[in-house]
């Protein structure tokens, strides 16, 4: 009887440790796929950003998207020419 019960206990403890282990395995593995989701995300984010800052920035494109939408309002100036700025109210 002694037997069987010593050898009964550490089946029963390995079973217990096993499910444990295994539930314990399962909320990590959630975890990392939430946060690689997450990096994901925020790494689409990043290079539209950067997408769109190596492209507005470029001289070039801003000379060229002065003259398509602003023809006539902007003038070059010297910056030591600027003293004040006024905003005209629309």
């Amino acid at each position: 009887m002694i037997k069987k019960i010593l050898i009964f206990i550490p089946i029963i403890l390995l079973v217990v440790s096993t499910a444990l282990i295994k539930n314990l395995t399962k909320k990590l593995d959630k975890q990392i796929f939430e946060t690689q989701e997450n990096i994901r995300g925020l790494d689409d984010i990043y290079e539209l950003a950067l997408l769109d800052y190596n492209y507005l920035t470029s001289p070039s494109k801003l000379m060229e998207y002065s003259k398509i939408y602003f023809e006539e309002e902007l003038k070059k100036k010297k910056i030591s020419d600027i003293k004040n700025l006024y905003l005209k109210n629309e």
